[in-house]
């Protein structure tokens, strides 16, 4: 360790120390200097030699340095692969406080944001049950999360799914009189704790967005077993694929900074196969089935597009320049989707539509959520309006030719948004920004994997549940409506 003097205090010290010396040498040296004087017979003078100047010992301030010790520098420390317990000191404030911020952003997102976008969408007869949808896939994954979900997603086991070191949250401590906590690997300058928050809010938000696509006609207790086992065998594995770094997208590369792949394209394929299981509402195609009440989606749109920030900018885990990054790309495609959107829908139909541009800026998010860690404004420019249009087709065009009924368009908007923001993450990702590249090509392969993947488990889980309880309420039940049939309860 170097050691650095001030000149001040080495000044002082000097002189001090050449005064007593000074003084030392002249008491001892006066009585034989007076003997000499008086015995003593001068020689022959000569020329007293010439006495070079001496330089003052510190004209000015300066630094003095000392010799290093001749230890080893100190190792840097090795990156951690695994949640691992370390000294408070290490924890960013910073990061801490904004990380905890976002968590309360993404949940605003669901509650209320998600229950009141949904609910204004469906009819009156049905509003609460669509709410109540919202709650309590919020309060059934908060504990699926603790007890199994985190372990499952965020701890190192194989490539394709985490380890059970982390189930009922073993292991994840906070030492406050040592001075020590857990941290994730993935997130090493937060508290684990404030971590596992985070990525609750994301496995909430996803189960949730799954509802709008079979609003109306599911019994209550099959979509609380479904909710379950999704979470369970379809959320965690394709959360480790991509997020954990031991995952085996993440290991091909395949980007997504925030959920396109996680979030987006698994929620809306396992709706559209729920959609299509559960089958069509009564009436479906030949009956009006008008939103009863459009205020309560505008108003749920508006709080989905601020909590997105926490989704997006939070993802950084930190409070630096890529969150803020993250941010700004975020607004722009929200701005240029809800535009796109509008624009494409009154070029066909002759008016835009608030319903339109609203959906619009959920494709904008939805699109730019891959992407928000790895792309500059002219990728978001891009991406925004592309998801604007494609949305739009997907949520008329496709769904009135396919013929499936996906009451809220789960599918046309997330998975339709999902995948046009995964591709384009491919293409427009700038290395100076997030470090990383990838290819259209790997991005597709991505997109694949999870669309088969989330497919295929939505149906195996639903076939089980419709074994265990049956899907969908009676006929009778669902004239009468949901809010009646299944929590006796209605909206005045």
């Amino acid at each position: 360790m170097t050691t650095r003097f001030s000149s001040g205090s080495l000044s002082s010290a000097a002189s001090s120390f050449l005064t007593a010396l000074v003084l030392s040498l002249g008491l001892f040296a006066l009585p034989a200097m007076a003997q000499d004087a008086e015995t003593s017979t001068p020689a022959v003078t000569a020329p007293a030699p010439a006495i070079e100047p001496v330089a003052p010992m510190i004209a000015e301030p300066m630094i003095v340095e000392a010799e290093p010790a001749a230890a080893e520098a100190p190792k840097e420390a090795e990156p951690l692969t695994r949640p691992t317990l370390v000294d408070a000191s290490t924890i960013s404030a910073g990061d801490t406080a904004w990380v905890m911020t976002s968590t309360a952003l993404v949940l605003f997102m669901t509650l209320p944001g998600l229950a009141l976008f949904y609910a204004g969408m469906v009819r009156k007869k049905n509003v609460l049950a669509t709410m109540a949808h919202s709650f309590v896939v919020a309060a059934l994954i908060t504990v699926i999360w603790v007890v199994i979900g985190y372990s499952l997603a965020f701890t190192p086991g194989s490539p394709y799914v985490g380890s059970l070191d982390r189930i009922l949250l073993n292991g994840l401590e906070f030492l406050n009189e040592g001075g020590k906590l857990t941290v994730s690997e993935v997130a090493p300058t937060i508290p684990e704790s404030v971590f596992v928050m985070f990525q609750m809010t994301f496995a909430i938000i996803t189960a949730a967005l799954i509802t709008g696509a079979f609003a109306e006609r599911m019994k209550f207790s099959a979509l609380l077993i479904f909710m379950s086992l999704w979470s369970i065998f379809v959320y965690a594995p394709v959360a480790h694929w991509v997020w954990e770094p031991g995952g085996w997208l993440a290991g091909r590369g395949v980007l997504d900074f925030a959920g396109g792949t996680v979030v987006h394209i698994n929620a809306g394929v396992s709706g559209l196969v729920a959609a299509i299981i559960v089958g069509p509402r009564l009436g479906f195609g030949r009956e009006p089935m008008p939103p009863h009440n459009l205020v309560l989606t505008v108003i749920g749109a508006c709080m989905l597009w601020v909590g997105w920030f926490g989704f997006n900018a939070g993802s950084a885990v930190a409070a630096d320049g890529r969150a803020g990054m993250a941010m700004l790309v975020t607004q722009v495609a929200t701005a240029v989707g809800a535009l796109a959107w509008m624009i494409a829908e009154w070029a066909r139909r002759g008016k835009p539509s608030v319903l339109g541009m609203v959906s619009g800026a959920v494709s904008g998010l939805v699109a730019i959520t891959p992407a928000s860690g790895f792309v500059d404004v002219t990728g978001a420019l891009v991406i925004g309006a592309v998801a604007g249009v494609a949305c739009y087709w997907g949520a008329t065009s496709l769904k009135s030719k396919l013929g499936y009924d996906d009451s809220l368009d789960v599918f046309g908007v997330h998975a339709i948004g999902g995948i046009v923001g995964a591709l384009l993450t491919g293409i427009f990702a700038v290395p100076a920004i997030g470090g990383a590249t990838s290819s259209f090509g790997n991005q597709a392969f991505g997109v694949i994997v999870t669309v088969v993947f989330s497919a295929a488990m939505t149906a195996l889980i639903l076939g089980i549940v419709n074994a265990l309880v049956g899907l969908r309420v009676t006929p009778e039940g669902e004239r009468e409506g949901m809010d009646i049939e299944q929590h006796g309860e209605h909206v005045l």
